[in-house]
């Protein structure tokens, strides 16, 4: 679900690293909320990272 419905950022992959350089696997999470945002006149609720929220990319309802 963490995956923005406007610029389509989604989860990161990569590796754990311990002490002893071992490796397992391991997730980022975008940082993506639900808010209600304008869409032709209409308010719709939208997956949206807060870049894209901070940049002005959506219109608040």
């Amino acid at each position: 679900m963490a995956k923005c419905d406007i610029c389509g950022k989604g989860v990161h992959f990569g590796n754990n690293v311990s002490h002893s350089h071992r490796r397992s696997n391991r997730i980022w999470n975008s940082n993506v909320k639900n808010i209600k945002c304008k869409v032709n006149g209409q308010t719709k609720t939208l997956h949206v990272c807060t870049r894209c929220m901070k940049s002005g990319l959506v219109e608040r309802a």
